[in-house]
């Protein structure tokens, strides 16, 4: 399967801004078995004094720009291409949620995919009793680490209400938590610390999901948006797996990922700083179209 994606963000600065520098990161990894980017473009406007195209620790690739001369607008547009490979079925071989956390003293990798990694706390999650004791009391130790993914997942989907007018981009999990409402970076942040709470190394992942129009509706362009999930360490055997919160789902073909961080710091689509005053307004949107299939039925939450 090939999706096309396209990506706009936008910036309306109330004062002209100027020796700006961005960090860029909307660009899918090619990850494989997975997914591979096929072709992209990334136009940044005004047109930037600099560019550099770098990958992270964990692999990410990041587009660093600077922009010198005072400017009241700036774009990111992406159009990529990326075809996905249909996710295998697995079975559960991961340990216990008990056994898992009785064997950090033997890890010794400390390389980007090592769970030591995400184990908390990071730069915007530190650990919360009030999430600690919802995802003890949801889940069991003494059941696979796999089997406590799922039930944290579902759990928290229950609970928690999709609003994107409750909470904003710099809202800490525990207060989105004490609302029961967010979105899907509030529901991944808050899965993490519960997954965390219960000895499971656990990471954020950003990247586009394809949403589908209700039962008979149309899809509108430019109505989804960047996206994200929770990735799980379970086990040497298991490995990663990847849940959904936000739709109570295992990932499949429909997630495609940008980049995997300890929180959204590590993966937001654009960090920096300028020189201006004043406000700004910024927006966001994207179209996710399947290249090779007809139109489904259906709907999920991005």
């Amino acid at each position: 399967m090939i999706y096309s994606i396209r990506l706009t963000i936008s910036h309306r600065y109330d004062q002209p801004a100027a020796n700006s520098r961005h960090l860029i990161r909307v660009i899918p990894k090619t990850i494989v078995g997975r997914q591979l980017l096929k072709t992209h473009h990334l136009e940044i406007s005004p047109g930037p004094d600099e560019t550099s195209d770098v990958t992270d620790f964990f692999g990410n690739r990041e587009t660093m720009c600077a922009l010198r001369a005072a400017h009241r607008n700036m774009s990111i547009q992406l159009a990529c291409h990326v075809e996905m490979q249909d996710t295998p079925q697995w079975c559960d071989l991961s340990p216990t949620a008990q056994d898992l956390r009785q064997s950090w003293e033997t890890w010794t990798d400390l390389g980007a995919e090592s769970p030591l990694h995400f184990l908390g706390p990071t730069p915007r999650l530190s650990m919360d009793a009030a999430i600690s004791d919802f995802a003890k009391d949801v889940c069991d130790p003494k059941n696979s680490v796999a089997e406590n993914v799922l039930q944290l997942g579902q759990a928290l989907h229950d609970i928690m209400t999709f609003d994107s007018s409750a909470t904003t981009v710099d809202t800490d999990a525990s207060e989105a938590f004490q609302l029961r409402r967010g979105v899907c970076q509030d529901m991944s942040h808050i899965m993490i610390l519960g997954l965390q709470a219960l000895g499971i190394p656990a990471a954020y992942v950003s990247g586009y999901l394809r949403t589908l129009p209700p039962e008979g509706g149309v899809k509108l362009e430019g109505v989804d948006a960047m996206h994200a999930w929770v990735r799980a360490w379970c086990g040497g055997n298991q490995g990663w797996i990847e849940y959904d919160p936000t739709n109570a789902t295992l990932v499949g073909t429909d997630h495609i990922v940008v980049g995997f961080g300890r929180d959204y710091s590590d993966v937001s689509p654009v960090s920096g700083h300028l020189r201006s005053s004043g406000g700004q307004i910024s927006a966001q949107s994207v179209d996710v179209a399947a290249l090779d299939e007809g139109k489904q039925a259906g709907t999920v939450r991005g």
